[in-house]
């Protein structure tokens, strides 16, 4: 896969999960809202080392650019989600089955198949992936180009670079599960700031009734508001 594929296939994958959830395309105000509190280079993760949070940055602005029409992944402060919910019971995995054996062949109806939780993988992965980016293209991930992540991150997508310090996870696999939760997740959980996914797709958020919409033959003109009860 080319990288400018890459980039593309991103963008259209990410619209395409959240396409059940938009309505009709209306018009919409600008997708920037206000400033975040705390600029994206100044939060202090709860999680992630400086160098965990540099790759985080920097791999999720890959997945979702910032270039296009609608908010990237750095806009929509994706890295804070992710941080937050690696320093939570997502990221101890609380609530999984997580006793073995693990079989990291088995189907995926059978479930997670690695002895590590996601923070275990995430930070036994970025090492991994950071040592072997420094080691063939002369710096860790971050400090890369654009289209040499896009590379990196592409091999990894098609298992041309595999990762042992994972046992069994699917450290890309999960990385994009979770950069798309961030995206379209309601702002109380960090990521999609000023509902700018929401705003972008046409999606409402979380009104409690839409009764006297019913029957009206017309695109609907308010804008997404979330659980907090916060307007776009």
């Amino acid at each position: 896969m080319s990288t400018s594929a890459f980039k593309t296939t991103r963008r259209q994958l990410l619209q395409s999960a959240a396409a059940g959830a938009a309505l009709s395309a209306i018009t919409h105000p600008a997708w920037a809202q206000s400033a975040p509190a705390v600029p994206l280079d100044e939060y202090e993760p709860t999680y992630f080392s400086a160098q965990e949070w540099a790759f985080i940055l920097a791999a999720t602005a890959r997945l979702i650019p910032s270039e296009g029409d609608g908010p990237g992944a750095i806009e929509a402060r994706v890295p804070v989600f992710i941080d937050l919910q690696l320093a939570g019971d997502f990221g101890i995995a609380a609530d999984w089955y997580m006793d073995g054996p693990h079989d990291p062949a088995a189907p995926a109806q059978l479930g997670y198949q690695s002895p590590l939780n996601p923070a275990e993988v995430y930070r036994a992965a970025i090492a991994e992936l950071d040592d072997w980016c420094s080691e063939e293209h002369g710096a860790p991930f971050a400090e890369l180009e654009a289209e040499t992540q896009n590379a990196v991150l592409t091999a990894l997508e098609n298992g041309e670079l595999t990762l042992s310090s994972t046992q069994g996870a699917s450290f890309f696999g999960l990385l994009l599960q979770n950069t798309k939760e961030g995206y379209f997740a309601d702002p109380k959980y960090g990521g999609n700031h000023g509902m700018a996914a929401w705003v972008h797709i046409g999606f409402p958020g979380a009104r409690a009734s839409f009764l006297e919409w019913v029957g009206i033959e017309r695109a609907y003109p308010l804008g997404p508001v979330s659980i907090a009860g916060e307007r776009a």
